[in-house]
């Protein structure tokens, strides 16, 4: 049985800390991306990612391409947009992530955030009522990030957390409707 890497469309038949990683120096190894690339790695619309852009949710590309950090955005906004409205999932991304047009302000990168995440999940299922195994599972990943004071690293955490939940209510959701149209 194959799984997607969060927030894409990319198979994979098992993930694995670090996985997240080699997949985005595979992809990145010629430089940035063009919007059909991401498009079709992401299953969004090249209308959707533009406005997207336009709105400010996603800094610019240069000269046409996608950077890492657009990338990661793009697939984080992507995997939590059914469960959050998008200026939320903008909202948490900036507390830790500072302005979408500035890297140095920066407490995470968007990539490493995505990476974190992924990692935090490749484990095996989290079960999603135990709240300590989801803030154990969040700790474990947020492990070796550099922090300027103790509140960064609980922020971290925190995000971590609430990508996961809001994810897993996403899959969640995906899984009635799927279930409903076998009664129909």
């Amino acid at each position: 049985m194959t799984k997607k890497y969060p927030g894409t469309t990319i198979e994979v038949l098992a993930m694995q800390k670090g996985s997240s990683r080699v997949l985005f120096d595979g992809i990145f190894a010629a430089g940035g991306i063009t919007l059909s690339q991401v498009s079709n790695m992401t299953g969004l619309e090249p209308y959707l990612i533009q406005n997207w852009v336009k709105r400010k949710f996603v800094s610019s590309p240069v000269k046409k391409l996608y950077s890492r950090q657009q990338f990661a955005r793009i697939i984080i906004i992507n995997m939590l947009r059914e469960s959050l409205q998008i200026e939320s999932i903008c909202n948490l991304i900036q507390i830790i992530g500072g302005e979408v047009d500035n890297d140095f302000d920066d407490l995470i990168k968007d990539n490493e955030l995505y990476h974190r995440y992924c990692d935090m999940i490749c484990d095996g299922e989290i079960d999603a009522s135990d709240k300590s195994a989801v803030l154990e599972a969040a700790l474990n990943a947020a492990d070796g990030f550099k922090e300027k004071n103790p509140a960064e690293k609980q922020k971290l955490v925190r995000i971590l957390q609430i990508m996961f939940y809001a994810h897993t209510a996403a899959k969640l959701r995906d899984s009635a409707k799927e279930l409903l149209s076998t009664l129909q």
